[in-house]
């Protein structure tokens, strides 16, 4: 295999998911090498098949790439996952094998990010959820997540790690299992109904483009050893989005609750607070949900 010259090269775990896609493109137009890694078969000359539980394909991968940055996203993210064992070995024993992998390095990369996710916070007497608060977790995604942030902590000082903390955060290409996109599919099919739970929680719903240009700066930034929420604080209930989308689309929608959605005492208004991140890569841009909204409509098949 030719190596790759490690002066910008960015490896990217998971690069064919929606974030990693997200991720890639970014992260080329800021003229980064950018190589990424995926489970299933790929021609595209950028991305090597690698599963992230075979520690042999992990150091071949990494040996190959000698990355000057390392960020990683592979992992089972879909709440709904019923195989509960996959979220425990994808998303604690991948990152095991990877951080294994970069930690023998004789040049190690100037900076490793891991996605984890605000699902560790679980339910908190608190309606803005800062990074000093304790981890409840109260379901295997969030559980497992936990165990990455624990795992990853092991290597603080082999590695210069930063653990991100993602809320809510949707744009283009996301599968339509998740909410917003569920909500967008709805609207462009015309569909007559939709089905959903609690419509006066108030949540998070961030932008795709703010959180790929986070993490990019997040690789600039001196921190290292420490975890950073990544949001916005701003909320929008299920109600508004619905709101929008009709004035986006023209199309009434009927709402209905589906009682197996609703979560028994959910939370009314739940966010994360921006001090630690804002104090590390500055002001952010945080687009609007309608501004979302839009760019999920006109890139839809993306």
């Amino acid at each position: 295999m030719k190596s790759v010259s490690p002066s910008k090269s960015i490896l990217i775990t998971g690069a064919k998911g929606f974030t990693g896609r997200h991720l890639r493109r970014h992260l080329e137009a800021l003229g980064y090498d950018v190589y990424g890694t995926c489970f299933s078969t790929t021609n595209d000359a950028h991305l090597i098949q690698c599963d992230l539980l075979d520690e042999d394909e992990v150091n071949a991968v990494v040996q190959r790439l000698l990355p000057s940055y390392v960020i990683h996203l592979a992992a089972i993210s879909f709440v709904g996952e019923n195989n509960s064992e996959l979220f425990y070995k994808v998303n604690i024993l991948g990152t095991e094998n990877l951080l294994k992998a970069l930690a023998a390095l004789k040049h190690k990369p100037q900076k490793v990010v891991i996605a984890s996710s605000a699902a560790v916070y679980g339910n908190q007497n608190a309606s803005v959820l800062d990074e000093n608060m304790r981890s409840v977790p109260v379901n295997h995604y969030g559980i497992s997540k936990l165990g990455t942030e624990l795992l990853a902590r092991t290597f603080f000082e082999q590695l210069d790690i930063i653990i991100t903390r993602p809320f809510n955060y949707t744009g283009p290409g996301q599968p339509a299992h998740f909410l917003i996109p569920k909500i967008v599919q709805h609207f462009v099919e015309k569909k007559p109904v939709i089905e959903l739970g609690n419509l006066h929680i108030y949540r998070e719903f961030n932008d795709i483009r703010m959180v790929v240009d986070v993490y990019e700066r997040l690789l600039k930034s001196g921190i290292s050893s420490d975890i950073v929420n990544v949001c916005s604080g701003n909320l929008t209930s299920l109600l508004e989005v619905i709101e929008f989308m009709k004035r986006l689309t023209g199309h009434k929608i009927e709402v209905a609750v589906n009682p197996l959605f609703v979560r028994a005492n959910e939370i009314e208004r739940l966010s994360g607070s921006t001090q630690r991140l804002h104090s590390l890569v500055g002001d952010i841009r945080a687009y609007s949900i309608d501004e979302t909204l839009k760019n999920m409509l006109e890139n839809y098949n993306d």
